[in-house]
């Protein structure tokens, strides 16, 4: 338990507020849709705001969005968003496991597989918002 316990505060710690910020934004203006909560990982947990943003991204991408039912039809939201990101052209190693999103157990890979995302838009020429977020570099003395 100490060792899971460790794991998950160790993951914790990795995630990165203002990275969550900017994929937030990114995410809004592209869907044109604000996120129903606050909550980052609330709001991104049963990948219907995902699959619209692949469906911006490349229109049709995902066919049919599950906005309700119980936890097994939304959770096929997030294998939809994974298989339309990889036909998009995104490295199967860039996106992050159901697990991570639904069951929030590494938020962290959600916001880089995003990241992965807009690069990838970017070089596909894709005409709307980029993402607004500049890597912190160290600064040496």
């Amino acid at each position: 338990m100490a060792l899971d316990r460790a794991v998950k505060d160790k993951i914790h710690f990795k995630r990165d507020q203002e990275q969550e910020h900017a994929a937030r934004e990114w995410i809004e203006a592209i869907t044109g849709e604000r996120f129903p909560t606050d909550d980052y990982e609330e709001a991104l947990h049963d990948g219907i705001i995902l699959c619209k943003l692949m469906n911006k991204l490349k229109p049709g991408s995902v066919p049919k969005i599950h906005s309700q039912g119980g936890p097994i039809k939304l959770r096929e939201n997030i294998g939809l968003f994974q298989n339309a990101a990889r036909a998009y052209g995104l490295d199967g190693s860039e996106v992050f496991q159901a697990v991570d999103c639904f069951d929030k157990q590494n938020i962290q890979q959600v916001t880089l597989c995003i990241f992965a995302l807009n690069r990838l838009a970017q070089k596909n020429n894709f005409n709307g918002p980029k993402l607004n977020y500049h890597t912190k570099l160290p600064v040496y003395d």
